[in-house]
């Protein structure tokens, strides 16, 4: 296979990590949209949120509890989002599921 986040996940592309345990990884963007932008991953590949079934649906829990527990390591007190896309029309470029958490500004819409 040759997704990217699966050779993140395993060691083959550095990172720079936020989190990391046998289940998932998290990540600083690349190409951050916001002050804090951290990629949270499985480290099983699982093509988008469309493929979450009753099966391997306790990850999406657990990313969520580490994006709770990064965001307030981080001091996001005021407020975060986390956003995943799912397929190539909502905006997934990168085939591995995945979530983003932003923060470090104001998410609200409009902004102001």
């Amino acid at each position: 296979m040759d997704c990217v986040f699966c050779k993140i996940a395993a060691g083959e592309i550095p990172s720079k990590k936020a989190y990391e345990d046998d289940r998932i990884l998290a990540f600083y963007d690349l190409d951050p949209q916001a002050p804090v932008h951290i990629l949270l991953i499985p480290k099983e590949h699982i093509e988008s949120a469309a493929d979450i079934t009753e099966e391997n649906s306790a990850i999406v829990a657990h990313i969520f509890a580490v994006a709770a527990k990064l965001a307030k390591e981080l001091d996001l007190a005021q407020g975060w989002r986390v956003v995943t896309n799912v397929g190539k029309d909502g905006g997934q470029t990168v085939m591995h599921m995945h979530f983003h958490l932003l923060g470090g500004r104001s998410m609200a819409w409009p902004p102001g």
